[in-house]
């Protein structure tokens, strides 16, 4: 991947003025929040800078191999500040609290050195482990914080485990190349564990095997993968972490997720992580919180540590240690496991002392008040920097849906370094408008405004739909659309009003949104064909069932559904980007709209989009200006049959006229069917 520097610094942070200059009321603000970046920048610009020791927490701490004392063994060190013993237990000393105590330096470091010659053959490769720590609470055992694997043991109890293969990992493949300016980031969001047919958890390797090939086919660029990290109920859909540097072993072990991301390569996908440094889960079994005893190692003290919303721990960004603990967990998972980039979780909480909720981000002092938190901004900045420093080829996603200025431009202009920001008030304002409205009732200007109204300057991931929109107690589109008839009308030798409408406007809801909104688009797995289930992972409320947390992919394989047209069209839709370079232009032109008619056409990236949303009258002879001088063909049809339309469309070559229109001098005539739209390309392209 080749980035685009800014062009753009100033010492203060105010460069971002430049770009938006509704934020030079703000120009304390901006110094006062890139200050506060500097301090940080400063502090460990001491012990290396962001490639130094801050980073490097995963080689220091938990276990590694050194030696001591010219002896070649394994170290133990654990941050604990509060406590007053720490000793190391297991199955290779019989689970004895007095057999491994440790020692603590002056930091609140425990250490402890296991030489080869007493524990090579004791302490070996899956071992399990835990640390017993001795504190204000008592004595707990628990799990060490930088832990590289945990397992479960029976129905609930996690352990850690010692993980050190004897062959490690071969990697076979190159990441592929993506260039971030000229190409647009098509990503697949997906969960392993609900990615199978059948009613269980599935795996790394069934995903490997079963599902990457599918998004391949697609011909997305990027897969994201959803719960990666250790968390100890499945139905946080992997959102409130226990063990931040331990692949979930619900899913497979560390190998099979680097065979994973290794075969992605080959099949020419990036692969980004769901990573989750917003919050923590509170388990005192099995995460970090009271690890020391105290209510204020990692996290924020009092009400200020607990997130009201989530149920979970909030971390200090203030302090070294913690700053250490998530920058490190950034380089770790970029380097051992090859990941191609972040989708940073739950930004907005992290932002604000309110965490954003119940609250509308109405202007731009919103963004600047005494609620804006400096320290974790100030750790967003520095997480993005070792990101881009560790693998300049990676990207960095900020799931934010306050709106914060500056979110996806450089650190050095006083952004936040983020690459992209996901788009997340498209989804908001499709669930809106088809509860509220039917689409007869569309004002197709509001709906242009919408999927073009992004901050200047920042990418955007735009999306009808993520996993948000899919979980049980909401409805994805295909649910919205066309409800129960999703079970009962779905053949192709079944006639259905409502299926029809469903199946159009899901395309050109979908189509509009991939080819206005951003400069990437995010599609959660199943979506594409309109999959009929929400998800619902197994809980007491619904008898541990596992029926709503898995993909159906049979209703698309079978030739006697519609389906497979929404997932053809999905396909097409990918390709329109893949081979013109679409979302990469940042230049949309409009060049008609006709509201009435429910009529728009536009350009971007050398194509011309002729959406007809009228849903019942067909635009016969429609007269549409073009920017160019030459004649048109026919790329994309809605109403193709392979899309599951009815293919009244038979011309696909439009030749120029010599009229003039809407500020164009040309124009082309063509027949756009109700409910459909087409994409056409010049003769130049």
């Amino acid at each position: 991947m080749v980035k685009q520097h800014s062009t753009k610094s100033s010492a203060d942070g105010t460069a971002l003025i430049e770009t938006d200059p509704l934020l030079k009321p703000y120009t304390a603000q901006l110094r006062e929040r890139f200050a506060c970046y500097q301090r940080f920048k400063a502090e460990i610009e001491k012990t290396g800078g962001v490639l130094g020791e801050i980073s490097q927490g995963h080689r220091y701490f938990g276990f590694n191999r050194g030696e001591h004392e010219e002896e070649t063994g394994v170290w133990y060190r654990e941050w604990a500040p509060g406590a007053e013993a720490l000793a190391l237990i297991g199955d290779f000393n019989g689970w004895d609290r007095g057999a491994n105590p440790m020692s603590v330096d002056d930091w609140g470091i425990w250490y402890l050195f296991l030489p080869d010659r007493d524990y090579a053959d004791r302490l070996t490769h899956e071992s399990l482990v835990k640390v017993h720590v001795v504190s204000e609470l008592g004595g707990l055992d628990r799990i060490p914080a930088y832990i590289q694997r945990v397992v479960q043991e029976g129905d609930a109890d996690f352990t850690g485990q010692y993980w050190a293969p004897p062959h490690p990992y071969q990697w076979q493949h190159r990441a592929p190349d993506f260039d971030i300016n000229t190409e647009g980031l098509r990503i697949y969001e997906a969960h392993v564990g609900m990615a199978q047919e059948a009613e269980k958890v599935g795996t790394f390797a069934e995903f490997r095997e079963n599902i990457l090939p599918r998004i391949a086919d697609l011909g997305y660029n990027a897969v994201q993968l959803m719960a990666v990290m250790e968390h100890p109920y499945y139905a946080s859909f992997g959102y409130h972490v226990s063990n931040f540097f331990a692949v979930s072993s619900r899913f497979g072990t560390p190998e099979e997720l680097k065979a994973l991301i290794d075969t992605a390569h080959s099949l020419g996908l990036l692969v980004i992580m769901d990573l989750v440094h917003s919050h923590a889960v509170k388990n005192l079994n099995e995460g970090l919180s009271q690890f020391d005893g105290t209510g204020h190692q990692y996290f924020h003290a009092g009400a200020k540590g607990e997130h009201v919303a989530w149920g979970s721990r909030c971390f200090d960004y203030s302090k070294y240690e913690v700053k250490r603990f998530l920058l490190s967990n950034v380089r770790y998972w970029l380097e051992t496991y090859r990941f191609d980039g972040f989708r940073f979780d739950g930004v907005t909480s992290m932002l604000y002392s309110d965490h954003g909720l119940e609250r509308e981000f109405t202007g731009y002092a919103d963004y600047f008040d005494t609620g804006v938190e400096l320290d974790a901004i100030a750790y967003l900045m520095l997480a993005n920097e070792v990101v881009h420093t560790v693998n300049p080829a990676a990207i960095s996603i900020a799931e934010d849906m306050s709106g914060m200025p500056g979110l996806a431009r450089p650190t050095e202009e006083g952004g936040l370094g983020f690459d992209y920001r996901l788009a997340m008030g498209i989804p908001d304002y499709w669930i809106r408008l088809l509860k509220e409205k039917q689409d007869e009732a569309w004002h197709i200007g509001e709906i242009y405004g919408m999927l073009c109204n992004r901050r200047m300057g920042e990418k955007h991931i735009a999306y009808v739909e993520s996993h948000d929109q899919a979980i049980v107690g909401d409805k994805t589109l295909a649910m919205q659309l066309m409800d129960t008839e999703l079970y009962t009308s779905m053949s192709v030798s079944t006639t259905s009003h409502l299926v029809a409408r469903g199946i159009a406007l899901h395309k050109l809801i979908r189509l509009l949104t991939f080819s206005l909104g951003g400069e990437g688009y995010l599609n959660f797995m199943g979506n594409e064909f309109g999959h009929p289930e929400w998800i619902d992972f197994p809980r007491a409320g619904n008898n541990n069932s596992y029926w709503y947390a898995r993909r159906q992919w049979h209703l698309v394989e079978d030739k006697t559904l519609r389906y497979q047209h929404l997932n053809a069209f999905d396909r097409a839709m990918q390709r329109l980007d893949a081979v013109h370079y679409l979302l990469a232009d940042e230049n949309i032109q409009l060049l008609f709209i006709h509201e009435a008619a429910k009529q728009i056409v536009y350009g971007r990236g050398g194509l011309v989009f002729a959406f007809n949303f009228h849903p019942s009258e067909s635009a016969v002879d429609w007269r549409i200006p073009v920017p160019e001088k030459a004649d048109y063909r026919l790329l994309l049809n809605t109403d193709d049959t392979v899309y599951g339309g009815y293919g009244a469309v038979e011309s696909v070559h439009y030749p120029w006229q010599d009229v003039a229109m809407e500020g164009q001098a040309q124009s082309i005539q063509l027949y756009v069917p109700a409910r459909s739209a087409q994409v056409l390309v010049s003769g130049h392209k």
